[in-house]
């Protein structure tokens, strides 16, 4: 056992001094049979403790239905065995890139904009999962002998708000369910954000990429006494889809990391290992501003560009980082366990399918019946996956322009069951004109919920209506299939697959590719050329979203879901394909340094 507690200046255990040196790791973006080596990594790397999110839509998707909890208790019992200290961040709210900012979406679809408000039905549906979810925590906080030596109380809420008895209640939640260890909350460094999120009597942090000086001057000036402690220094960025890659310099973040610790700092490195979205948890950002323009869907990888990288790999910018923590070690660093093995190359032919429609038939939703409007995503109680929406243009009428208002995010339209476009929020009006009387579908996949900024929880699907001409068509009906449909065990094995015939059409699309010995591969890479847009599974997995928009071109897949044998694939092709095919490998190669100039500062 041991006592945590934030002095003037510094950090002490049982009286004595330390500086954090984390790094951060997100236990849900990593396989949990890759825990410990990934842990490992850290611990060679330099780092004396580490951080993770806890992400409230993963583990209760619909209200009072709790899904494997105590994964966050099995990850802290990996820390401490691994001989790290931990910091957890459970929320409400996260950020953290993930769909919805972590938040559920029968949590926004009921609140709307009371959430993150001292609103009393949101902060009861808070204090629920709080109590589910604390005891993890308080059972292994360090003074009882676990390695918990902090829980951050909301996130970056300077940047959303102002609510003081908002945080104030969130901070007294975790008191009274049995958090003894230290609060503190994490902010930009700018004067404004630490004025709204920080909480009197809590440690306030910052989280920034580069110049710790003045952000750490700017931090005195809300707090004058209490160690200085950057909680996200963003040593790398992420990416989102159809944008370029994003780089940090190496020696340039590693100088960066030196300008903190030269403060006398503590320092969470974010990410250490960025790990994947899987199963189409990947959030998304608006442009602009006020985050009023336009949509960034955010990239399966979260490789982050981190010190060690999708695939549990060291990089150079691990090496230098190494070099600067190894001044501020209390000995030697540990060696780096053993390189990760990559599975060797092969590719698996996709040899039988269904059309999407039967797919929707057989694992959908039951339809909902016609509607005035159009049904959004949360209204169906949807969070990931896709919704058809099906309405008639009466006639006879001459062809107008047949558009969608308030498209979130992406529809592929069929008139008469003719493909006729893909739609999105930008570009939302058919190129061709239609004539009535028809019958119109609309796929509309959500392409993940906005995780920052004042559109947080904004809905998804049909938010306005389908327009012909200027006249609202009604009469619609919506049918929805969820990813999460494809994880329940035999549905799969159910459906009626028939062999591929060439059209490469929407559906999904089943194969078969063997392993020799699974249990020397680490993990592989799944491309898709010839691909268009949706998801993989190996062996039932969700490796998550393909897209051939980019950067992201090959899919990490986690040893542990290999096997050896017959390993099988499936594809959910939501535009078309071009060939009935996959292509497994080693995956991408280990990053040398900059190769673009993107640069995150």
């Amino acid at each position: 056992m041991a006592d945590f507690t934030v002095g003037d200046d510094d950090f002490r255990i049982d009286g004595r001094p330390v500086r954090l040196l984390s790094g951060a790791l997100h236990y849900f973006r990593v396989h949990e049979g890759q825990w410990d080596h990934r842990l490992a990594m850290l611990r060679a790397m330099g780092l004396n403790c580490v951080e993770t999110y806890v992400p409230w839509n993963l583990h209760e998707p619909r209200q009072g239905c709790f899904r494997d909890v105590g994964a966050l208790g099995r990850f802290l019992d990996a820390a401490r065995r691994a001989g790290l200290w931990a910091i957890v961040r459970p929320g409400p709210y996260i950020c953290a890139e993930w769909e919805n900012g972590g938040l559920p979406v029968w949590v926004t679809g009921r609140f709307g904009r009371r959430v993150r408000s001292r609103d009393e039905g949101y902060l009861d549906v808070v204090r629920a999962w709080f109590t589910e979810l604390l005891p993890q925590v308080v059972a292994r906080q360090a003074d009882r002998g676990g390695p918990v030596v902090m829980v951050q109380a909301e996130n970056e809420y300077g940047s959303f708000g102002t609510d003081a008895v908002y945080l104030r209640r969130v901070a007294d939640l975790l008191v009274e369910l049995g958090v003894g260890v230290p609060l503190f909350t994490s902010d930009g460094p700018e004067d404004h954000m630490l004025t709204g999120g920080s909480v009197p009597g809590l440690l306030a942090t910052a989280n920034f990429g580069s110049g710790a000086r003045e952000a750490f001057r700017v931090l005195r000036r809300h707090r004058a006494s209490g160690p200085l402690m950057c909680m996200e220094f963003w040593c790398g960025w992420f990416e989102h889809w159809g944008a370029p890659p994003v780089v940090r310099e190496p020696g340039e973040a590693a100088g960066a990391l030196r300008e903190i610790l030269e403060c006398g700092a503590s320092v969470n490195l974010y990410m250490a290992h960025g790990g994947t979205n899987f199963a189409g948890w990947a959030g998304a950002n608006r442009s602009g501003p006020f985050q009023d323009q336009g949509f960034l869907p955010t990239v399966t990888s979260y490789d982050y560009d981190a010190p060690v990288d999708e695939y549990g790999r060291a990089t150079e910018k691990f090496r230098l980082m190494r070099e600067v923590l190894a001044e501020y070690a209390d000995g030697p660093l540990p060696p780096l366990p053993p390189a990760p093995a990559g599975l060797p190359p092969g590719r698996a032919g996709l040899t039988e399918w269904v059309p999407l429609a039967g797919v929707l038939e057989a694992l959908g939703d039951p339809e909902r019946g016609a509607s005035g409007v159009p049904p959004t995503f949360e209204e169906l109680g949807v969070d990931r996956g896709l919704v058809r929406y099906r309405v008639a243009v009466p006639g006879p009428r001459r062809p107008y322009p047949l558009s969608v208002t308030g498209l979130r995010d992406r529809a592929v339209v069929f008139v008469d069951g003719v493909r006729r476009g893909v739609l999105d929020e930008a570009d939302a009006t058919l190129p061709e004109p239609v004539a009535g009387p028809a019958e119109v579908e609309l796929w509309v996949e959500s392409l993940g919920r906005v995780n920052y900024g004042p559109r947080l929880g904004e809905p998804k699907g049909i938010t306005g209506g389908v327009l012909h001409e200027r006249q609202y068509l009604h009469g619609v009906r919506a049918r929805a299939l969820r990813l999460d449909a494809f994880d329940v065990p035999g549905a799969v094995a159910g459906l009626a697959f028939v062999p591929v015939d060439g059209s490469g059409g929407t559906g999904l699309y089943r194969g078969v590719f063997e392993v020799g010995d699974a249990s020397g591969a680490d993990h592989a890479g799944l491309e898709l050329p010839g691909w268009t847009r949706g998801f993989v599974w190996v062996n039932g997995f969700c490796l998550g979203r393909y897209w051939a928009a980019g950067p992201q071109r090959t899919l990490y897949v986690p040893g542990p879901v290999l096997r050896d044998g017959a390993n099988e694939v499936w594809v959910l092709e939501l535009e078309g394909a071009a060939a009935p095919y996959v292509r497994l490998g080693p995956g991408l190669p280990p990053r040398a340094g900059c190769e673009s100039s993107a640069v995150r500062p």
